[in-house]
């Protein structure tokens, strides 16, 4: 394969790809933008596996964050194996795992709370009504979609994505303002939050809303994306049942390792903790 190069017409063939394997919208814009910042990076040069540790270095010494260094290898190695040139990937950093987090990005429940209520009060129904669902069940943003008044009905909803199916379950109380929402606005079946065109709602416009009602409700804007809101749920349920594995199927993670990643205690609690052991004389 020497002399490869690395075209766009290559790339949108990753992307054709990446959609068949019904990847995330998320996921394939990641992996075809660290691709193409590869091809841009190599300037017209031929791939080779010199040239991929070459880069791999560059990336440490441009300062990227090893987890940084790692997702844009992933995305590469990934095309790589797409396009048969698995002698090319290249192995990533080593991350010795966390002891603990930074508590900077943290979204607490009453944070949480005062999004809720600051979108109600400037009159956004459909973002609070948004926020709150998510964080009463954990689901992702994506996964909005299957919240549908069937399924609100039912009190549970059907996901499947990725090959994977799984089923959410939803609270009465949820599933009454669920409907009563659906109901004020005319929906009689189906997705609920639509946009007015009746298209599902973006990751994009909640995000976007999100961040616009972060200031006046008091909240940190680092803190404000839908992802946390799911962070936010996985502590507050982990905190009630102590129990990872079940956590680990109520979030649809496919390996518990992923759910640690959730459960990781802030450096405040990991010193409090630390305290605890009476070790000091």
């Amino acid at each position: 394969m020497d002399g490869y190069r690395l075209t766009e017409d290559k790339i949108a063939g990753f992307e054709e790809h990446l959609r068949g394997e019904e990847h995330g919208v998320a996921t394939v814009e990641k992996y075809l933008r660290n691709v193409r910042f590869f091809a841009a990076w190599l300037d017209g040069e031929a791939v080779s596996k010199e040239a991929v540790a070459r880069w791999k270095a560059h990336l440490q010494e441009k300062g990227f964050a090893p987890c940084t260094v790692n997702s844009k290898l992933s995305a590469l190695n990934s095309f790589f194996a797409y396009a048969g040139l698995e002698g090319y990937q290249v192995k990533f950093l080593h991350i010795q795992r966390k002891v603990f987090r930074d508590n900077s990005r943290d979204l607490s429940r009453v944070e949480y709370v005062k999004l809720v209520g600051e979108a109600r009060r400037q009159g956004k129904e459909q973002l609070g009504m948004v926020i709150e669902t998510i964080g009463a069940t954990g689901i992702r943003v994506s996964e909005l979609a299957y919240i549908t008044v069937e399924a609100v009905r039912a009190g549970r909803a059907t996901v499947c994505l990725k090959g994977k199916v799984r089923v959410i379950l939803m609270t009465k109380k949820l599933c009454r303002k669920l409907l009563k929402y659906a109901k004020g606005k005319g929906i009689k079946s189906g997705q609920i939050f639509v946009t007015k065109n009746g298209k599902g709602i973006s990751r994009r416009q909640v995000w976007r809303e999100m961040k616009a009602v972060s200031a006046q409700a008091g909240v940190e804007s680092s803190k404000v994306f839908p992802h946390n809101l799911r962070h936010m749920f996985a502590t507050v349920f982990y905190k009630m049942c102590h129990d990872i594995v079940k956590l680990a199927d109520v979030l649809g993670h496919s390996s518990i390792e992923t759910t640690r990643i959730y459960l990781i205690t802030t450096g405040e609690e990991h010193s409090r903790q630390m305290n605890r052991l009476e070790l000091v004389i």
